[in-house]
């Protein structure tokens, strides 16, 4: 009788049992799995429903199911190529600035030198600046050629002014992008060189390393990992530039500065062309992934080493 009352006593609550079972994982995390579903899907499968019609919203009365034939019209017109290689130089153009610049400024402020904080903080914040804003200030106040400080220093330089967005007009969008995304390179960049162990720095300067190959052999094998996280979350972001050549150039001079992304707006919201610009961005989804699964890869081989 004793041992019974005993193992009642000491085995678990029943009702804790139950509450337990009856609230599976599949049914908590369901929910959120299928709003991220629904999110992805639905505007997936309208893009792929329009780009397999003719749609124009200046003629909707003209909407039938031409298959692929807005994918060939497409793939063929000229300007999704030009805007595609505008694409590739504007990525990689901005990663070997932001990324090179990047990791010299991580190594001058992980130095000790007067006001480092304020320093730092002033770097980094032109990241918190809205890309429409910044592409304000470098087109009214910087670049303009009649008002800009770049106008006024070259003009008492003896050298006239340069009107950037009509001469230069990539190269101003290179810069601009650029100067809003060094902070981020430089905020990644300089959390991992301040894991560094100093003790390897030491053994290498007792061994008579200088300052260039304690760079070369100790610290840029150190921000490997960093710098290829920083190039795949850039590149994401790069593919997908739009606010400051819409600020800026318009797309402009001709198409000198029409990146892929400008490129779905001119046929979507200027043209009216539903079809093809539904095409187009099915064609810059799978252009992205391309570029996801080498940059995934490539990190992820970094990693392991």
């Amino acid at each position: 009788m004793t041992s019974s009352v005993a193992t009642t006593q000491h085995s678990p609550p029943p009702s804790k049992k139950r509450s337990r079972k009856q609230i599976p994982t599949l049914a908590l995390v369901a929910p959120s799995v299928i709003v991220l579903l629904l999110w992805m899907i639905v505007p997936l499968v309208m893009a792929i429903w329009f780009s397999l019609q003719r749609y124009n919203l200046l003629i909707p009365e003209n909407r039938e199911f031409v298959g692929l034939g807005n994918f060939v019209f497409i793939l063929t017109d000229p300007a999704l190529w030009t805007s595609i290689g505008i694409t590739l130089i504007l990525v990689a153009s901005v990663l070997l600035i932001t990324i090179g610049l990047g990791t010299l400024l991580a190594v001058l402020y992980n130095q000790d030198f007067f006001g480092r904080g304020i320093a730092r903080v002033l770097a980094i914040s032109p990241f918190f600046v809205m890309p429409t804003v910044s592409a304000l200030i470098w087109k009214n106040m910087l670049m303009h050629p009649v008002n800009g400080l770049f106008a006024q220093i070259t003009r008492g330089l003896g050298l006239g002014a340069i009107d950037w967005f009509a001469d230069l007009p990539l190269l101003s969008i290179i810069i601009i992008v650029s100067w809003e995304w060094l902070p981020f390179a430089l905020l990644i960049l300089l959390t991992a060189i301040q894991s560094l162990d100093t003790d390897q720095l030491e053994a290498a300067r007792m061994d008579g390393a200088r300052p260039l190959a304690l760079f070369r052999f100790v610290v840029l094998p150190h921000l490997s990992r960093a710098i290829a996280v920083v190039a795949m979350i850039e590149t994401i972001f790069f593919l997908t530039i739009f606010a400051e050549i819409f600020v800026t150039t318009g797309g402009g001079p001709g198409l000198a500065t029409t990146n892929l992304a400008y490129y779905i707006y001119l046929k979507a919201l200027l043209e009216f062309d539903v079809g093809g610009a539904s095409a187009g961005g099915l064609i810059a989804v799978v252009l992205a992934n391309l570029v996801a699964i080498f940059l995934v890869r490539s990190v992820a081989r970094n990693l392991d080493t």
